[in-house]
């Protein structure tokens, strides 16, 4: 059985008892040690002021690690450099049509706390916000600069989300986004800026897990989580597959290598060669690891606790 070797433990700066448990992000050759507070989010020795509490929206991190782009329910803000704020449609089910410039306009009320999430993210050299969100009864793609938010490009994604996640590509050209659209609809989209438009693509109805090291490929999962797929990135035909009939994979992974992804289930990891698509025995761990395995660089998979993460790589003994 394939064992594991412990790279790093980073530890959690903030306090775990008003905090999310922290993360990895890795781009454009850097890992950040992320985790968002209620009044603050640190990425590495930073610390950024969070416009609104945790559990109102996603974050984005740039490369460098000097920007924080906050995706929430009403607007896109980056605090950071000299900061800006992009201001869209509201999230909430309710539909709300009331443009609030304030977090307090909203604090407290059920439908903005628990309304969909769109989210952002950076291209690898920093210069590009790729976000997610509603604007009137739609949905839109942005790509805005990232120094002063403006949008140079805006496309439909022709979604109903409840939730979305960003996959960067390598070229700072392209960005995956899978879209939660609850439990029978999960569109993979691939987006394209050429510079003066913004071109998407609707690959397959699954749910995005990584992107190879090289952007040439993408593993999704299938909806009921009984299957995964690898696609070439930009091709809606299925290169490979695995199925089974009774194991669930966990609805994160893994793509540390080109040819080698590792997947899970609720209680081990596994790895998965994408040649064959065939699943190896369980990993072995030298020290307790929970959770799914999550991104976190080239030959690297990341697993958390409440208070670190736990940076691993294949044991080549």
């Amino acid at each position: 059985m394939p064992s594991a070797r412990l790279v790093a433990t980073l530890t959690a700066p903030l306090d775990p008892a008003s905090s999310d448990p922290p993360e990895v992000r890795y781009l454009a050759g850097r890992t950040l040690l992320v985790q968002r507070g209620d009044t603050e989010v640190a990425v590495g020795d930073r610390r950024f002021p969070a416009p609104w509490p945790r559990g109102y929206g996603s974050l984005a991190v740039a490369p460098a690690g000097d920007v924080v782009v906050f995706a929430g329910v009403h607007a896109l803000r980056a605090v950071g450099a000299d900061g800006w704020e992009v201001r869209h449609g509201c999230w909430s089910d309710a539909m709300c049509e009331v443009a609030h410039e304030t977090f307090d306009e909203y604090a407290g009320d059920h439908d903005h706390l628990h309304a969909g999430e769109g989210s952002a993210a950076f291209s690898p050299d920093g210069r590009l916000v790729w976000a997610h969100v509603r604007t009137g009864d739609e949905e839109e793609w942005l790509v805005l600069d990232a120094a002063d938010g403006t949008v140079l490009g805006r496309a439909p994604t022709g979604t109903v989300a409840s939730i979305s996640v960003h996959f960067p590509h390598p070229d700072p050209a392209r960005m995956g986004l899978t879209v939660g659209e609850g439990e029978e609809h999960s569109p993979v989209l691939w987006g394209q800026w050429d510079g003066e438009k913004l071109t998407v693509q609707e690959l397959v109805e699954n749910i995005l897990l990584d992107v190879s090291p090289s952007g040439d490929h993408f593993l999704t999962a299938d909806l009921d989580l009984r299957g995964l797929n690898l696609y070439r990135t930009g091709d809606p035909t299925e290169l490979r597959t695995h199925r089974t009939g009774d194991t669930v994979w966990d609805i994160q992974a893994a793509f540390p290598w080109e040819s080698v992804a590792v997947v899970g289930t609720e209680d081990e990891h596994r790895l998965l060669d994408l040649d064959t698509m065939t699943v190896g025995g369980p990993i072995t761990y030298p020290a307790p690891a929970s959770g799914p395995a999550l991104p976190a660089g080239p030959g690297i998979w990341a697993t958390t606790t409440r208070d670190a993460v736990h940076l691993w790589t294949l044991d080549p003994g």
